[in-house]
């Protein structure tokens, strides 16, 4: 009997070991689930960053356009004092023949 029984100790102790690895394990996975967690923010915080730059981009394109379209306006002004002129002096230069 005494045998039986020292070796239903050692069975359950064994169970008892095996649950602390399994514990053990467990915890692991959930840690890993947790650092996986933290990664797969880290991702979208990366995708978020790359959308938002990509917006940057895309509004530095846009105020590129803007300025460009500015300075075609300006240009067009001038072109368009430049006509002006050459009418007036046209005109200066009309009275001059009569």
């Amino acid at each position: 009997m005494a045998t039986k029984k020292k070796a239903k100790k050692k069975v359950a102790k064994k169970k008892v070991a095996k649950k602390k690895v399994a514990k053990k394990k467990a915890k692991k996975k959930v840690a890993k689930k947790k650092v996986a967690k933290k990664k797969a923010k880290k991702k979208v915080a990366k995708k978020k960053a790359k959308k938002k730059a990509k917006k940057k981009v895309a509004k530095k394109k846009v105020a590129k356009k803007k300025a460009k379209k500015k300075v075609a306006k300006k240009k067009a002004k001038k072109k368009a004092k430049k006509k002006v002129a050459k009418k007036k002096t046209k005109k200066k230069a009309t009275k001059r023949k009569k």
